[in-house]
């Protein structure tokens, strides 16, 4: 995808650069070929190969520490999680294996890796953000279908893995050709990486080719998110929310705007941070003498950059937006002298059960507590309003059920569910 080349030489040995890949020019005079117009400064070398490093280093560490914060906790594996793991292997993979080998060909325009790596690395980007797009987009299609139609039968974490596995099918095979018809090709003094397409760079093969990608992995997952968490956000923050309609349910409505809200910013950053990259492939396509002015080279590396910086945002936004990756960030890095865990971080991470038995056998002592001392007229305490509330709550409830039609009391609202104490209620908040 990235370190496609150089797509055509012609006979005055001009070599122009094809979609995803920055270009330089060499001009023959007579026998002999002039230098590369494109080489920087040292100082401006280093400052880019501290702005990419950046990239490898943040993007590797963030993201095998959400996998590590998912995998290793029992009460992280969710559909949602799940998927979030394979975003986050798809983005570690792209820093791994795409980030410095395209900054160093976008650097020197000489590909020194073998055409080994040259079929890996023109077919592994398409296929890692991929990966990357629609499992985002698999995320927007559960929130809606656990928002909007609660009562349908969920993915489980079986048929999730089937998904995760189909994705990668997909992708693979959508990024074949880039492989199968990748060369190195030897041009006195240098060798190019590049996609030899059957017909001449901007021909019919690479453009259906491209537009097809650019279709598939942007556009129209893109779409899908937008539709499903407008409707999802319109439930949530302007309208009727199914099953959800008793005030106590507060905190799980809330709860499900923070993922929601999570989410929306991923898509988002993802999307703006790639829509410079596809525009500049889009205007190369109709104007290749773009890529000779002189300026081509810093907008490119510019532009790769904030592609690939996509693969480091999403660990600081869990981090920043979600409590439980907020704890499992503190737990993986404990130990820093100046990060803490506290008590309440370890109960995030807690399995559900633990979590639910440890408030239950909380509650039964402070219920007996009341029982004991409701015998005296000042023991009177808050635990026992609280308690006197949910009574109140539930005979209200019973009398309501009473005088309702059966087909028209919500099924989400029974009198068994209103007997639970505020720390149970707590509990139900949806990932």
């Amino acid at each position: 995808m990235d370190a496609e080349g150089i797509q055509h030489v012609d006979t005055d040995m001009e070599a122009t650069s094809g979609p995803f890949s920055v270009t330089t020019d060499w001009q023959e005079d007579g026998n002999e070929m002039t230098g590369n117009q494109f080489q920087q400064p040292d100082w401006q070398v280093a400052l880019w190969a501290m702005a990419y490093s950046l990239i490898i280093l943040v993007s590797i560490t963030g993201n095998v520490t959400v996998i590590w914060i998912i995998l290793a906790h029992r009460r992280m594996r969710t559909v949602t999680n799940y998927l979030i793991v394979n975003l986050a292997f798809s983005d570690v993979s792209m820093a791994t294996f795409n980030t410095l080998f395209n900054f160093v060909y976008a650097l020197h325009n000489d590909w020194y890796f073998g055409l080994g790596y040259c079929r890996f690395q023109n077919f592994f980007p398409i296929t890692a953000m991929f990966s990357s797009i629609y499992s985002m987009a698999a995320i927007a299609v559960d929130r809606y279908m656990a928002i909007i139609h609660p009562l349908k039968p969920r993915l489980s974490s079986t048929s999730t893995k089937v998904v995760i596995a189909l994705i990668w099918i997909v992708a693979i095979l959508l990024a074949f050709p880039q492989c199968y018809y990748s060369v190195t090709i030897f041009y006195y003094p240098r060798t190019v990486c590049m996609v030899d397409w059957p017909d001449d760079y901007g021909g019919t093969h690479q453009l259906s080719y491209q537009f097809a990608v650019i279709l598939l992995i942007y556009l129209l997952p893109l779409l899908v998110m937008l539709v499903t968490y407008s409707l999802v956000g319109q439930s949530l923050w302007g309208g009727h929310i199914p099953g959800e309609a008793r005030d106590h349910y507060h905190i799980q409505i809330t709860a499900k705007r923070k993922v929601v809200k999570m989410m929306v910013v991923v898509v988002l950053t993802f999307a703006l941070c790639w829509l410079p990259y596809h525009i500049y492939f889009i205007l190369g396509s109709f104007n290749r003498d773009i890529y000779k002015q002189h300026y081509i080279q810093q907008v490119y590396l510019a532009i790769f950059w904030l592609a690939m910086s996509s693969t480091m945002y999403n660990p600081i936004i869990y981090c920043c937006l979600n409590q439980r990756f907020r704890a499992g960030f503190r737990h993986a890095f404990v130990w820093c002298p100046f990060i803490k865990v506290s008590e309440e971080d370890r109960m995030e991470l807690q399995h559900t059960h633990t979590f639910r038995a440890t408030m239950s056998r909380s509650h039964r002592k402070d219920s007996t507590y009341i029982h004991t001392s409701i015998k005296t007229p000042n023991a009177f305490d808050a635990n026992a309003a609280i308690n006197s509330d949910i009574n109140s709550e539930r005979d209200a409830c019973m009398q309501l059920k009473k005088q309702t039609p059966l087909n028209t009391y919500s099924s989400h609202s029974t009198c068994a569910e209103d007997t639970k104490s505020p720390a149970d209620t707590l509990l139900q908040h949806n990932n």
